[in-house]
């Protein structure tokens, strides 16, 4: 079992960065690749990027290569998004999840993810 929280979210103009983070508790944080999906109401939940367990792979959904990063830090068992030139089509709730699937296939598909946090609502003002 693992146990995700994401924090970093809020609000921020057109143009601005944010850099979000999950932290992650119970099992072995580098055992699991590590994604982050976001939520827009009435929309399906999208994939945004995802990263291999030790960081030497990262995979970026087009909307957002070239403007955001994921990394990770296991010594600290968290996984981070920066996200820069946001744009308010960027708004939505961001969730990070852990996938256990003991490949080195990294998933775009959520419902792959074994584990999910409780999300962080970021807000891109126009």
């Amino acid at each position: 079992q693992v146990q995700l929280v994401e924090s970093g979210g809020g609000l921020v103009q057109a143009g601005g960065s944010l850099r979000l983070s999950c932290a992650a508790s119970g099992r072995t944080f580098s055992d699991y690749v590590m994604g982050w999906f976001r939520q827009d109401p009435g929309k399906e939940r999208e994939f945004v990027a995802a990263i291999s367990r030790r960081g030497g792979n990262t995979v970026y959904a087009d909307a957002v290569k070239g403007r955001f990063t994921i990394s990770r830090d296991n010594a600290k068992n968290t996984v981070y998004l920066q996200m820069n030139s946001l744009k308010p089509e960027d708004t939505a709730v961001y969730y990070c999840a852990a996938d256990r699937n003991p490949t080195t296939v990294i998933h775009r598909r959520g419902p792959l993810y074994d584990y999910w946090g409780q999300g962080t609502q970021v807000t891109v003002s126009s």
